[in-house]
């Protein structure tokens, strides 16, 4: 006999197994929140129609690369609000502007401001449109790192200042041409920032004060954020910088091991993934290499080096490995590959996910790819604009529809672009340019 106590126990429980069986993630970070840009969420569309996707809601912003991250009911965008100059996009010339960097909650159903905390920020950089970086939301905290390296740790609740640091006047560091670009990592009770310099390429922080932990390596920042992994039986923190990558002791910046990578022009960017045993790092033109990670002990070794004409050499998109396979936007021809990781040997290539328009080459051309779970699905987001779903496999890009969700209000090398990696959270895409961001719903017909 089933007694009400324990009718009542077992509808209690029966709910609680739904609504964790049909729980919708936080995108927390550049990346998600295991920064491996998987969407783990179920209860999203299987393909997107012919009619489009439904829009929730536009929410005016102004300019930058920054994607939003999602968290606790908010979405946190990060921008540039101009007062005066003209903006530039000279890969070889730096910028002069003034005006306001700022970082915007904004409530994730219906996109109305909650809080914004802005600050004076004049501009000397190329591509000067706003922030790079991502926000980072962890235990009720955001940070945000602006493109002249002004570092920020405020509540995410309400926008309140706990503290704040600059790369350039505490730190005496120089501002890379392209603006600070690694996106902070929080990891346990430590803030790990790319900050540039002698003996402080990588800087350790106490992620609630702020007081600086540890300092390790020499040379300039890069662009590229750093990340954690479990290998070798220890955890390691990777730092791909214009020198090379490095993995180090996370507690302490103790250097594991190196494998030489130096990218042109510093563009350190793409963060290095890994699948199983391998590590693979790209660069610009034609430098990239795929690395084996020791297996009882932190070591690494190159097996083998990008060639032209294969392998992915990406820009400002982080190529996925996959099954043996890398998928990535080539910033040499501008065009989706896939990549077989064993040698590097392209297996196919594909405009459709970065300008569907074109036929050849495209200079940086660029997509943000996101693997839907363990499925072959990834949502792909092109660079005009367009919010696309495909089926990857070593064999073949099979288009599964696409939504033109906003304009491409970015310039490159004489073409509109999007240049901005989406959050995807609550079954939602949030998505934005330089002038709105929009909200489109990913949630499966019920």
């Amino acid at each position: 006999m089933i007694t009400p106590c324990r009718s009542a126990c077992l509808a209690f429980l029966v709910v609680l197994a739904t609504s964790a069986a049909t729980r919708a993630d936080d995108w927390p970070a550049w990346m998600g929140p295991q920064r491996d840009d998987v969407l783990r969420e179920d209860g999203l569309i299987e393909q997107i129609p012919d009619d489009g996707l439904p829009v929730k809601w536009r929410t005016p912003i102004a300019g930058g690369y920054a994607g939003p991250a999602v968290a606790e009911g908010r979405v946190f965008v990060f921008d540039y609000e101009r007062e005066e100059g003209d903006v530039v996009n000279n890969p070889g010339q730096r910028a002069e502007l003034q005006g306001r960097e700022r970082v915007t909650a904004l409530d994730a159903d219906t996109g109305d401001q909650l809080w914004q905390h802005s600050y004076d920020c004049p501009y000397s950089i190329s591509y000067p449109a706003g922030p790079r970086c991502t926000p980072t939301v962890h235990d009720g905290l955001a940070y945000t790192l602006g493109s002249e390296g002004d570092l920020y740790c405020l509540r995410a609740e309400s926008g309140e200042v706990v503290w704040q640091a600059s790369f350039k006047d505490d730190f005496g560091a120089d501002v890379p041409l392209w603006g600070f670009s690694g996106h902070p990592l929080v990891d346990g009770d430590l803030l790990y920032v790319l900050v540039g310099g002698d003996g402080q390429n990588v800087v350790a922080l106490n992620r609630t004060t702020g007081e600086v932990v540890w300092k390790a390596l020499d040379g300039p920042a890069g662009y590229c954020p750093p990340s954690i992994i479990t290998a070798g039986g220890v955890r390691q923190l990777l730092v791909f910088n214009p020198e090379g990558v490095f993995g180090l002791n996370p507690a302490d910046g103790t250097q594991y091991w190196r494998v030489p990578l130096k990218p042109a022009y510093e563009m350190s960017i793409a963060r290095p993934m890994r699948e199983g045993d391998r590590l693979y790092a790209s660069a610009i033109r034609s430098e990239a290499v795929m690395m084996q990670l020791g297996a009882d002990e932190p070591t690494a070794e190159a097996l083998w080096r990008g060639k032209a004409n294969e392998a992915v050499f990406a820009s400002n998109c982080t190529p996925l490995m996959v099954d043996g396979v890398i998928y990535g936007a080539d910033c040499n021809e501008g065009s989706l590959v896939a990549v077989d990781a064993e040698d590097g040997s392209r297996l196919w290539s594909t405009f459709a996910a970065t300008r569907p328009d074109e036929t050849r080459r495209v200079n940086h051309g660029t997509c943000f790819v996101t693997r839907i779970g363990a499925s072959d699905r990834y949502l792909l987001m092109s660079e005009v604009g367009d919010l696309l779903m495909a089926r990857l496999t070593r064999e073949a890009f099979e288009p599964l529809g696409r939504f033109h969700a906003l304009e491409p209000t970015g310039e490159a090398f004489g073409r509109a672009v999007v240049w901005s990696h989406p959050a995807y959270a609550n079954r939602t895409a949030y998505i934005r340019n330089d002038k709105e961001i929009v909200a489109v719903d990913l949630a499966k017909a019920e």
